[in-house]
């Protein structure tokens, strides 16, 4: 209780001007004026885990600038170079963090909750924040050849039988691969890094321990080499052969790199700084291959089943196009959602390596839509116990969407699974729609009177706001509850369907409203927004939720404005907090095109398909020039979801009480002799399966065979280009 009567903010000011500091109450108050009035002025997650990105940031800035001549790991030597157009002066920066490069793609197993991750030559993380393994080849007379240094390298995401990342650099007769996965040794889970070099010359092949990662600095203490195993703090690196020579060096000495032609022979080190360095070295000459392993501890132990990867595919929709490349990304994009959800849902291996309900709608949207219903259930058993004493289901504070996406992917495993609802999720879904329908502001005939409360809502659409994103999601919630509840509570079913058409009433009024302010139809982010970047939260309408038609001029003049005002290089450019090209973001734009049957959906589906990474992956958002990650975590797990969802609704789209098929095939699929594949994919109506094939004549058939839970539904052939053409279900094939 004394929090509350002590005098903190006079405490505060008066030692700050002491010290000659400003304001900081001042301060906060003046932010606070560029939002709209709100209950949480941020959520204190996202200010602590700005706090650590920038810690870590600070502790760069007084590291790196004066040690250039370390071996840095790739964003690093691109971000500090004056002649690379990824260079960022320094000048007043306080701290240096990674905004040109962040790229990266964890390595794991099914249900495991650790993500060893490879930076883009190479470089293994193999502990949660934790130091790096580089290789390197140094010559006998001097060459050396640092991934890191080189502008080209050939990388590449294996698939079987577990996903690894293979990494190759070669210059002036020398070459090196490294390739790194995770493997189950005795039920253990353990990351195993191979590395394979060539030299035409007599050399070294070279394995050092970093005291770094992606994001910077990470320390290390202490390195201990006894026989074939490293002690690098409290983690255990094991050689399966012991190293030729071994050399360390601590901070006040430089970089190991900097001395192996002269160093003398040690096994350990230990620095007070946290900067310690090693080098185990192998004799070189023609070709060599040495391997490593690193144990991983499990943050909760579970038990990991050797088949997990096969059981995995047999149950799961699979795709086959003529394009390569759209296949391998589906692909790629399917063993990333299976790997961050282990029983939680996580957006990333790294800097999103926790839980957000915004994400997890997408996530296990993705995972329903390739029918992996027990994965998707694990993670949805667990949203009740997030769930507080009101009714919000909180994953942070200030987020008014939570609840409507809670709501609405729990009655989509519902109905995709065909499973009713779940006992234990009764009172969950019961008390997250009342809690919406408190929630709402009173109807007093403003701008957004009726609407959800000013809040930060997805932080990509500004600062706090009344934002119509929460609103598209809160009525689709108490739309999804009253669903859910229909067939056990009709009475409290119906209370729930007329709140969602109270509020829908509401947002239908604030958007006339704003339509004659904007004088045009484009929706903007909340009621007294201009037209911005934001408005892209609005699209919700559309997709996911189909609350509006296809054709809704809303939805089509919204998507001109943001096509018109906000690509860059093909994809949605995100000029709020991500300043950059965001591959799920552009794909929504995509979802509304795709159902209004506009060919520009294929464009953008390209787009985001040449933005990806070699190993098929998307960061959050994309630097317009170098196109390496700008911002949030370097493998985006939502846009891997959303890469899914694209391509499932390119072959068979819900819509209504009907499904379409076909609507999303693109003209360079249906060539002479091309044949498509997809499914079983899982519907509301039971589970399809699709074949395309084109013949000489330019005609495509269209087979389907269908597992309906119940009377077929109708079906509707909408080949883009052609007219929609509506089948009986059970004929099971039709040319066009």
């Amino acid at each position: 209780m004394w929090r509350k009567w002590f005098p903190w903010r006079f405490v505060v000011r008066r030692l700050a001007r002491a010290q000659g500091f400003i304001d900081p109450v001042a301060l906060l108050a003046r932010l606070r004026g560029f939002a709209q009035p709100s209950e949480v002025g941020e959520p204190i997650e996202l200010l602590r885990a700005g706090m650590v990105f920038h810690a870590r940031g600070l502790i760069n800035s007084r590291v790196i600038q004066h040690n250039l001549d370390w071996v840095w790991p790739y964003w690093i030597v691109r971000q500090f170079d004056p002649h690379d157009e990824s260079f960022i002066p320094r000048a007043f920066s306080i701290t240096h963090v990674n905004l040109t490069h962040r790229n990266w793609t964890a390595v794991g197993w099914p249900d495991l909750d650790q993500y060893p991750i490879v930076d883009p030559r190479g470089l293994l993380t193999p502990l949660y924040d934790g130091w790096s393994l580089d290789c390197w080849i140094v010559t006998d007379d001097g060459e050396r050849l640092l991934p890191s240094h080189c502008r080209e390298a050939e990388q590449h995401l294996e698939l079987e039988p577990q996903p690894a990342v293979a990494t190759t650099t070669a210059r002036g007769g020398l070459a090196l691969t490294t390739r790194a996965r995770v493997e189950l040794e005795d039920g253990h889970p353990v990351c195993r890094l191979e590395v394979q070099g060539r030299s035409e010359r007599p050399a070294w092949l070279v394995i050092s321990a970093r005291p770094c990662n992606p994001e910077g600095i990470s320390f290390i203490h202490d390195i201990r080499l006894d026989k074939r195993r490293w002690r690098i703090d409290e983690t255990e690196v094991h050689f399966e052969t012991h190293p030729e020579s071994h050399q360390v060096s601590d901070y006040h000495a430089g970089d190991v790199a900097l001395h192996l032609s002269d160093a003398p022979e040690r096994t350990q080190v230990c620095c007070e700084v946290g900067m310690a360095t090693a080098a185990a070295r192998y004799r070189l000459e023609g070709e060599r291959r040495v391997g490593l392993r690193i144990p991983l501890r499990p943050e909760k132990p579970r038990t990991l089943r050797a088949s997990v990867w096969d059981d995995e595919s047999a149950g799961a929709c699979r795709l086959e196009v003529p394009d390569a490349r759209i296949g391998f990304l589906y692909d790629a994009a399917l063993t990333t959602v299976i790997l961050h959800c282990p029983g939680d849902a996580f957006p990333g291996p790294y800097t999103y390596r926790r839980f957000w309900f915004r994400d997890a709608a997408f996530i296990v949207h993705g995972l329903l839509c390739a029918g992996l219903f027990e994965r998707a259930e694990a993670i949805l058993d667990r949203f009740p116990e997030r769930q507080d004493l009101r009714g919000y289901f909180h994953s942070q504070e200030g987020e008014w969407d939570a609840n409507g996406e809670a709501l609405w992917i729990m009655e989509r495993f519902c109905r995709l699974s065909g499973r009713p609802l779940k006992p234990r999720w009764r009172e969950a879904v019961i008390k997250g729609a009342r809690w919406i329908a408190a929630k709402r502001l009173p109807d007093d005939g403003s701008p957004h009177g009726g609407l959800l409360p000013a809040g930060f809502s997805a932080e990509h659409l500004g600062p706090n706001d009344y934002y119509y994103w929460d609103d598209f999601w809160s009525i689709a919630g108490l739309e999804a509850a009253a669903r859910l509840l229909d067939a056990g509570d009709p009475a409290l079913a119906q209370t729930f369907r007329r709140e969602a058409a109270d509020l829908r009433a509401a947002v239908e009024r604030s958007l006339a409203r704003a339509a004659r302010r904007l004088g045009r139809p484009a929706m903007p982010a909340a009621p007294t927004r201009r037209l911005d970047a934001g408005a892209i939260g609005s699209l919700a309408a559309g997709y996911p939720l189909q609350l509006f038609p296809a054709d809704d001029p809303r939805l089509l003049d919204t998507a001109a404005f943001l096509l018109e005002r906000c690509f860059v290089k093909g994809g949605f450019f995100q000029d709020m907090i991500h300043s950059g090209i965001n591959a799920y973001l552009t794909l929504h734009v995509a979802q509304v095109l795709l159902r209004a049957g506009d060919p520009r959906a294929f464009e953008l589906m390209r787009a985001v398909a040449d933005l990806a990474s070699p190993t098929g992956q998307w960061p959050e958002a994309i630097h317009p020039r170098t196109l390496g990650g700008c911002m949030g975590d370097g493998q985006h797990v939502w846009a891997a979801a959303e890469w899914l969802l694209l391509l499932r609704n390119a072959f068979v789209r819900e819509e209504g009480e009907g499904l379409i098929l076909a609507g999303g095939i693109p003209a360079a699929w249906r060539r002479p002799g091309d044949r498509l594949r997809f499914g079983p994919a899982p519907t509301a109506f039971g589970t399809i399966s699709l074949t395309l094939e084109t013949d000489t004549r330019g005609r495509t058939g269209i087979a389907w065979e269908a597992d309906w839970r119940h009377r077929p539904p109708p079906l509707t052939i909408h080949l883009p280009g052609r007219d929609p053409v509506a089948v009986d279900a059970r004929t099971g094939r039709i040319r066009l």
